[in-house]
């Protein structure tokens, strides 16, 4: 990994930061925003020019939104990587083995049940989200690996895709289900299943970055273990490695970082699939360069997306995975592509 990929993903950070609280439906300036920004650090006092009412919209408004898209957007690029090392698919990405459809349905559940009876769970995500979004994904990931037991006894990477296509679209149905019995909270999930950054201060970043630490710790120590996964399970167990017992650290760790995200974020996809292949296309197939990149990239990569959400259709505002949904389809397709070329 190359010093100089570490500092365009540091500036591409900073870039996102600084844009994403400065711009909205009330623009403020960037440079006095990085100077109000740079007084949060400890012994620094500048004169941003800011008044009250601008210094609040910066700290206690945008700021925290920023943070919690530069997190999602780390975990979602992350085990995006992830799950491509593990599968050695280009194409795989969170939605794989149903993750990110357990963790939705999971979440739908709490949303339209328990939202019902107590208000509106989207006003600030609480501490069991996570939780029960990580049951519902881990749930879906162990249907996924039962019904490629009918297979035979080894289950392949592409048996194990397969299997996760079809607990995806069960728990889809199953999430629509449960959305059309409960029509008094399916605006609430509805707006959720589109993706949203909008968050209640800074309760959501501080909800979300325990499992985020957790998970980018657990899988960035194992980034070497992807790379020997790469050359086949045969090889990588010549080489000394239990290629199943990584597999399955791995996807434990990468369905945490999803359920995490899915938790705060709502459904929020083709970012675990743009971020992650076009640094490999960048920077080469290595993982120890592709996943900690990936984060970096992904999180800037989310953060803008956000600040298209709020300012290309103002004072309306656009859900976040719709564009993410706008750059990720064509993207998709040209991976496609390109794969089906390599192929033949």
């Amino acid at each position: 990994m190359r010093p100089r990929w570490v500092l365009a993903g540091g500036l591409a950070v900073l870039v996102a930061l600084v844009g994403g609280v400065a711009l909205g439906p009330v623009s403020l300036p960037p440079g006095s925003v990085a100077a109000e920004l740079l007084n949060l650090v400890p012994g620094v006092h500048l004169d941003s020019g800011l008044n009250e009412r601008e210094i609040a919209i910066v700290t206690e408004i945008r700021l925290p939104r920023v943070v919690l898209g530069l997190l999602v957007g780390a975990m979602l690029a992350l085990a995006g990587g992830c799950f491509q090392g593990v599968f050695r698919n280009p194409l795989a990405d969170p939605s794989l083995l149903g993750v990110a459809a357990g963790a939705g349905l999971a979440v739908t559940v709490l949303i339209a049940y328990r939202g019902a009876a107590q208000g509106t769970l989207l006003g600030g995500v609480p501490l069991t989200t996570p939780v029960v979004a990580f049951a519902g994904a881990m749930g879906a990931v162990l249907l996924a690996y039962l019904l490629s037991a009918g297979a035979g006894r080894e289950r392949s990477p592409t048996t194990l895709i397969l299997s996760g296509v079809a607990v995806s679209a069960f728990l889809a149905a199953a999430q629509t289900y449960v959305m059309q019995r409960n029509i008094d909270t399916i605006r609430e999930v509805y707006s959720w299943l589109l993706g949203r950054l909008s968050t209640a201060g800074w309760s959501d970043v501080r909800v979300v970055l325990p499992y985020a630490a957790v998970t980018a710790v657990v899988i960035l120590l194992l980034r070497r273990e992807l790379d020997v996964l790469s050359v086949g399970d045969e090889e990588a167990a010549s080489l000394g490695l239990h290629p199943q017992r990584s597999r399955y650290v791995l996807l434990a760790a990468a369905s945490l970082a999803t359920a995490a995200a899915v938790s705060v974020s709502g459904l929020i996809g083709f970012v675990g699939i743009i971020v992650p292949h076009t640094v490999r296309l960048l920077v080469g197939a290595g993982y120890r360069a592709i996943l900690p990149l990936s984060m970096l990239f992904g999180g800037a990569f989310l953060a803008v997306a956000d600040v298209v959400a709020r300012t290309a259709a103002t004072p309306a505002e656009i859900p976040i995975g719709v564009v993410t949904a706008f750059f990720g389809a064509p993207f998709f397709v040209l991976v496609l592509r390109t794969s089906g070329r390599a192929a033949l």
